[in-house]
């Protein structure tokens, strides 16, 4: 998978990018370069962030400032038409597979070729069936998503992500909800479709196992704040170090996420801002604010 990857120039540039929802800062100075043909995961814990920079990175929401490059070409000054145009150049595979349930399988990865290619229907029946056989599901074409399991229903999603050849991919938990051993299958399919396909797959994802399986380099989000980016050994080299060995805060609190140790600077951080919001509390309820 490595001799597939050109650094030399990031596919994706991501510059000092922030967004707030109201009075909640939800991303800060965000930096992030991702390069053709890698597999990047984007990890963290629940309301880090991860799925609104996701959302950032394909158009789906402005940024409050900062800046996107796809392809060498500015996000967040596009028009509508321009965003359009643009996200036929990528696939996301959203968290729950976000399937037509009115199409059959076949017809929900159908869809993106009738909408937005000029192709009659015999080669786009021809397409269909490729993209579905890529992710094992062509003998299931003319099932409606209500008979599929949850891990089909994933594997339609990508089939209709992979429909009009993206060159890049956006997967939203892909393994959320499934079985271990249908994890690592979706796992297993994300990191040959990347192979096979050519394309840079952004995975976000706080299931470990999956993103040290078929990670190039991860990101570590905590807060809004980028707390690193690096190569997936460097990140299992500080998952499996003592803790007494680390000599910043920051290490520590990435190793007890990466170990999901129940001890640590997560812990003690989330019980000391409790206790000061009941503190707070406590005292609005005594001045009657």
């Amino acid at each position: 998978m490595m001799e597939t990857i050109d650094y030399t120039k990031p596919i994706i540039c991501v510059r000092e990018l922030t967004k707030s929802f109201g009075a909640q800062k939800v991303l800060e100075g965000i930096n992030l370069d991702v390069y053709r043909g890698e597999i990047v995961v984007i990890m963290g814990g629940s309301g880090c962030g991860k799925s609104t920079l996701l959302r950032v990175l394909t158009g789906l929401i402005q940024p409050d400032a900062g800046s996107i490059k796809l392809f060498g070409q500015e996000l967040t000054t596009m028009s509508e038409e321009e965003l359009n145009q643009m996200r036929l150049r990528f696939g996301i595979l959203f968290q729950s597979g976000a399937l037509f349930n009115s199409l059959t399988v076949g017809e929900n990865v159908a869809l993106p070729l009738r909408e937005h290619t000029n192709l009659d229907e015999t080669t786009i029946g021809i397409m269909v069936k490729i993209k579905l056989e890529l992710v094992g599901l062509r003998e299931h074409a003319d099932k409606m998503p209500a008979q599929l399991s949850g891990g089909m229903k994933k594997r339609a999603g990508l089939a209709r992500a992979i429909a009009l050849d993206p060159q890049i991919l956006f997967y939203d938990e892909p393994s959320a909800g499934l079985d271990p051993v249908t994890s690592a299958q979706i796992d297993k399919l994300i990191a040959d479709l990347t192979k096979k396909l050519h394309v840079t797959s952004i995975v976000v994802t706080h299931e470990m196992d999956s993103a040290f399986s078929i990670a190039d380099r991860m990101c570590m989000l905590d807060k809004g704040v980028m707390l690193a980016v690096d190569t997936r050994e460097k990140f299992e080299a500080l998952r499996d170090s003592r803790e007494e060995d680390l000599s910043s805060e920051t290490e520590r609190l990435i190793r007890q996420f990466l170990r999901g140790d129940a001890d640590g600077p997560i812990t003690r951080r989330k019980e000391s801002s409790d206790y000061e919001e009941d503190l707070l509390m406590m005292e609005i309820k005594k001045s009657g604010k």
